[in-house]
């Protein structure tokens, strides 16, 4: 499985890379200034992606205060290659803290957005355009309304969700077909090891709504990497989680163990096995993976080229599974063979069920 082996995201025909570049890092502004690349050092890992055969790049208007956008538009550019990538960019976060409306997911804010995008991209489309981060207050008829505009302008191809509850992102994409307005196509989440929650909801409403889910931070942020070692209540080791402030669980440190035991036995850093495991993972249609240098891209994209054994496979997620909470216990199988259905055998679908067209899962194009 390498990057120039393509799949399609959720029920469309847009063929992208299991994994994403992510340009979180790229330009010096804003949040993530401390580990912030300039152009020149962005350069050698946006061009080794393309080498490889990635496609998929992922961004948004908020990283590194457009400063991200702006050096990803000029390296497309510079490489001649608007066409072959998949662009990715977001929308959501405020860009002028003293405008109430430079900022949410109204419609007023998501024109603005993507016309700054589209400037600082260099480009005259965005072949995806998400929702960043759900708002709570703007009506979801308003968003689609103004994505099927968009698409309709020509200013996007695509539309997409991400960090939004799963019953909003199952309202916005019914309404979507119920009133014949562009479909979402993409989710976003965060996903690893360390974080399977979307497991309770997410994933499975992906599946049965065509959306495909692109997984970020599938390293959990780094912890993921081996990087980091138990130190008390904390940790040690460099890097973003250093210092957080965050408790760490024998949880967390047992499924480190876990991993590392499994890296060693495949002869492959942790980080390859985590990113190769969220990449195979059922109803996940791309990894988004970030990179400081061409080398560590590098081995990001040889964790492709990995193949998990089933009882490997079994270990991580024995390790790192979370028993379900609160009504989730319900639906395991083992609570629904105890009550719902004792002393029978009942399969998951009906005798001679076959899914509608547009729910297949994503498949190698």
């Amino acid at each position: 499985m390498s990057l120039d082996h393509y799949y399609l995201l959720g029920r469309s025909g847009l063929r992208v890379s299991r994994l994403a570049l992510g340009t979180m890092n790229f330009g010096t502004g804003g949040f993530h200034a401390a580990y912030g690349k300039t152009e020149k050092e962005a350069r050698p890992i946006f061009r080794r992606y393309l080498e490889a055969g990635g496609n998929f790049i992922d961004t948004a208007d908020f990283y590194t205060a457009g400063e991200s956008e702006t050096v990803l538009g000029n390296l497309i550019a510079e490489a001649k290659a608007r066409d072959r990538v998949v662009l990715t960019t977001k929308f959501t976060n405020s860009v002028d803290p003293g405008d109430p409306n430079a900022g949410g997911n109204g419609r007023k804010h998501m024109i603005r957005a993507v016309e700054a995008s589209l400037r600082r991209l260099r480009t005259d489309h965005i072949d995806l355009f998400l929702l960043h981060t759900w708002d709570r207050i703007t009506p979801v008829e308003e968003v689609l309304r103004t994505f099927d505009d968009l698409t309709r302008a020509g200013k996007i191809r695509y539309a997409g969700l991400s960090d939004v509850p799963a019953w909003y992102a199952a309202r916005a994409q019914t309404l979507a077909d119920a009133h014949s307005l562009v479909p979402m196509v993409s989710l976003q989440l965060p996903y690893s090891l360390i974080d399977r929650e979307i497991e309770s909801e997410h994933v499975t409403m992906g599946q049965s709504l065509g959306l495909g889910i692109t997984a970020w931070s599938p390293l959990g942020g780094g912890f993921l990497t081996g990087k980091y070692r138990h130190a008390g209540q904390g940790l040690t080791g460099e890097g973003r989680l250093d210092g957080d402030g965050r408790v760490w669980t024998e949880r967390e440190w047992r499924l480190l163990a876990a991993l590392e035991s499994v890296a060693g036995k495949l002869e492959v850093t942790m980080a390859q096995v985590a990113l190769n495991w969220v990449a195979t993972q059922p109803g996940i249609a791309s990894a988004i993976a970030g990179a400081s240098s061409a080398d560590q891209l590098d081995a990001n994209m040889a964790a492709l080229d990995l193949e998990l054994p089933a009882e490997l496979r079994a270990q991580l997620d024995e390790a790192s599974s979370v028993p379900p909470a609160s009504v989730y216990r319900m639906f395991t199988p083992g609570y629904q063979n105890w009550l719902v259905s004792p002393g029978v055998k009942v399969g998951d679908k009906p005798a001679g069920y076959a899914p509608p067209v547009r729910n297949w899962a994503p498949e190698a194009a």
